[in-house]
């Protein structure tokens, strides 16, 4: 572990230079000598002598650094801590003892590494199958299997396996969309970009590298994730334990001083003791913390000040202690699923925040002007289960020149406008989109040119308590050019008509068409696009019936899922051979009435799973036991229909629950 303190050290310092440049512009040079030093550390495999328990025979100097690197790492924090409240005579005193405090720190590092052995030897064969043969039932034609992947684990490059580990601890924890784990991972600290380079490209880079190499995979279902893919979800389980760096639990339980980053999972009445060098805290509850665990978390917030990711999920919390707002590196904080309906004045103090998720708040939250103070903020996602799901968030929201991320707002009352200076906007979701700023959106959002993600949902109307799409049309969508890069579009709305611009759309990749109660065949116009993958069309289409000209031999070259929903459809009679030739995954929600799948349907051979919740009568003719139009469906290897699979053998089982 040796190795992975060190180049996390130096990717703490890094950031430092970075971030903190005026404070400690006196003290660079012996930073830079710092880091210069610790290079020599890099082509060690200090990590891995201690995963296959080799430290024990060669590794006191590995030991020694270490512990001097944790404590220095929490030095340099504390004095981070410190500098923020102090007066400009206070900090210039504390600088200056920083300075000698660093000189001495370089001192011990070489002192250490000059009683390192010169020549570091490789992992042994026999060392790794010991290993294995300690975290995994002996299987002697699986073990060759288990040295390759051992090996391609060793070899990966450090942030590759800091990003592998934490989608093993982390994900079915705290939720695996792509975009949620790489805001982590930044703030988190586990990525280091090159000088230019966006911190979330190189992280979107690194999940790319791992599905590429077979470690992960994107999965997609009810909502895109990742799994980690066997064996390597048991060896990295195996590394975990070995390390003990990233923690996940469901235990209250004393955390080891060595853990950086925890989950307690299923979290019941309190939230356990932690250590004060925790960088990341993960906390899920089945059913809320109870109003006891309030005082619990302030004496977690007091304790773990260096805190860079602070995330809350299905806590049902009321309100945030202020001493969320001392955490001075926070970088982090998600209060998903909660009943909080304003935040803490004090969240004003957190100048290094760079990510605010609020998802599914309490209802009438209310964001205050304080959230105008955090300059880095580059991620702001709201939603609150109340009217249309907007968040109305205060004018001057344009002054967050950082922000990559604006999700679940309204655009009325100048905000529409402002959203045309905020041109480093990659994502954008606007709710309760109506005449009155729909024009002045749409221009606006022309000027977005880094703009990869747009979500518009028109305002609905309102009968009888609650809120309906069928009579709700977007205004004036036919006068909207959208911007050239946009990957991704979210349509949730009546349309009178497909707007022609659509087919232009060359970029895109997602398009999600959602209540445009369409009369008209919506795919003519989309079936050229030449990157689109994902198709979801949920009540887009009100017709009964859909033919061949909706899927033709050519049509939609790259698309790979489709998903459909709909009340009123009852059959899709046919479709051309040669069409949907990349089709991957197809889908059906609530189309209870659906009682015909296409013929050339046996002819889509890419197609590897098929969802249904459809007619029960469809259900029966497509049986592998005598159903007269199985033969549609048997080349797939996965079908399920509303909680059963078509299993191996041949007929309909039940799934086990979740």
């Amino acid at each position: 572990m040796a190795a992975s303190f060190v180049t996390l050290f130096q990717w703490t310092l890094n950031s430092l230079l970075l971030h903190e440049n005026e404070i400690l512009l006196d003290v660079k040079d012996q930073i830079e000598s710092l880091i210069s030093q610790l290079d020599s550390v890099g082509s060690f495999t200090g990590d891995v002598g201690r995963i296959l328990g080799r430290e024990s025979c060669h590794g006191s100097w590995a030991s020694e650094l270490r512990g001097m690197l944790r404590q220095a790492e929490g030095y340099v924090d504390d004095f981070i801590v410190r500098a923020y409240g102090q007066t400009k005579k206070d900090r210039k005193d504390s600088i200056a003892e920083f300075g000698k405090e660093l000189q001495n720190i370089n001192s011990r590092v070489s002192e250490i590494l000059n009683r390192r052995p010169r020549v570091e030897t490789p992992p042994m064969l026999e060392e790794i199958q010991l290993f294995l043969r300690s975290n995994f039932v002996y299987d002697e034609k699986k073990e060759t299997d288990l040295v390759s992947c051992m090996l391609n684990y060793i070899n990966l490059p450090y942030d590759l396996k800091l990003s592998l580990l934490f989608c093993r601890v982390f994900l079915g924890r705290y939720g695996g969309s792509r975009d949620g784990v790489v805001r982590v991972l930044v703030a988190a600290g586990l990525v280091q970009a090159k000088p230019g380079e966006l911190m979330e490209d190189k992280a979107h880079e690194n999940i790319d590298k791992l599905i590429s190499l077979r470690m992960i995979e994107e999965v997609k279902n009810d909502r895109d994730h990742f799994k980690v893919l066997s064996p390597y979800f048991g060896l990295s389980l195996g590394v975990i334990q070995a390390e003990e760096f990233f923690i996940s639990s469901a235990e209250s339980t004393i955390i080891s001083p060595m853990a950086r980053h925890v989950s307690f999972h299923d979290a019941d009445n309190t939230i356990p003791n932690t250590n004060s060098f925790l960088h990341s805290l993960f906390v899920s509850a089945k059913d809320g913390l109870s109003e006891a665990s309030s005082d619990c978390l302030r004496n977690v917030l007091h304790n773990a000040k260096l805190l860079r990711v602070l995330d809350f999920k299905n806590t049902q919390l009321k309100s945030l202690p202020d001493e969320v707002g001392k955490l001075v590196h926070l970088r982090y904080l998600g209060v998903r699923h909660s009943n909080i309906t304003k935040l803490p004045e004090s969240i004003s103090n957190l100048r290094n925040l760079e990510t605010l998720d609020i998802y599914w708040s309490g209802c009438e939250f209310e964001l205050s002007n304080g959230v105008l103070n955090l300059a880095r903020l580059r991620h702001l996602k709201m939603f609150q289960p109340m009217n249309d799901n907007e968040v109305r968030v205060p004018q001057g929201i344009s002054r967050l020149r950082n922000l990559q991320t604006l999700e679940g707002i309204y655009a009325g009352s100048g905000i529409a406008k402002e959203l045309g200076v905020m041109t480093q906007l990659r994502s954008l979701e606007v709710r309760c989109v109506s005449d009155d700023h729909a024009d002045e959106l749409y221009f606006s959002v022309v000027k977005l040119s880094m703009l990869r993600k747009l979500s518009l949902t028109v305002e609905r109307e309102r009968r009888r308590g609650s809120y309906k799409f069928e009579n709700s049309f977007f205004p004036c969508l036919e006068s909207f050019s959208p911007p050239p890069l946009l990957q991704t579009l979210e349509l949730k709305g009546r349309l009178i008509e497909m707007p022609l611009w659509l087919g232009s759309m060359e970029n895109l990749t997602k398009l999600y068409m959602c209540y445009s109660h369409l009369s008209e065949n919506p795919t003519t116009i989309l079936q050229f696009l030449p990157n689109l993958k994902d198709l979801v069309m949920w009540h887009a289409y009100k017709g009964k019936r859909m033919k061949k000209e909706f899927f033709r031999a050519g049509g939609f070259p790259n698309l790979e899922y489709l998903e459909i929903a709909s009340h009123v459809l009852v059959e899709w009679t046919e479709m051309e051979e040669g069409a949907l030739p990349s089709l991957k995954s197809l889908c059906f929600r609530n189309c209870l009435e659906l009682m015909v799948l296409p013929e050339g349907l046996q002819h889509v051979t890419t197609l590897r799973t098929l969802r249904l919740h459809a007619h029960e009568d469809l259900i029966r003719r497509l049986s592998p036991t005598g159903g007269v139009e199985n033969y549609k469906i048997k080349h797939i290897p996965l079908v399920t229909y509303i909680g059963h699979t078509l299993s191996s053998p041949g007929f309909w089982r039940r799934l086990p629950l979740q």
